[in-house]
């Protein structure tokens, strides 16, 4: 593929996961930081996928799909503590 692109789009992930920790930083509550920390495992399953593309080693596919599963389960594992009222003040 032709590398321009491929570069292009590095750059392209690599900036929305710098902006995806910003908002993860400035996240005024729990909900928004959920969202930035799915959306920043997003961009590194699409990174990883890129890469893969870029270099022809098709098992970095298997670590992205892995990834992938991995951030689904913490995605419903927090949904699951945000519905039971999130964090006590004990």
């Amino acid at each position: 593929m032709n590398p321009l692109v491929i570069n292009l789009v590095y750059l392209l992930l690599s900036l929305s996961v710098l902006l995806s920790f910003i908002r993860l930083a400035k996240g005024p509550s729990l909900p928004d930081r959920v969202v930035a920390l799915e959306l920043i495992a997003t961009m590194v399953v699409a990174i990883i996928g890129v890469h893969a593309i870029d270099t022809g080693v098709a098992s970095f596919l298997d670590i992205a799909i892995v990834l992938a599963l991995t951030a689904f389960l913490a995605a419903i594992g927090f949904a699951r503590f945000l519905e039971r009222g999130g964090p006590r003040d004990d």
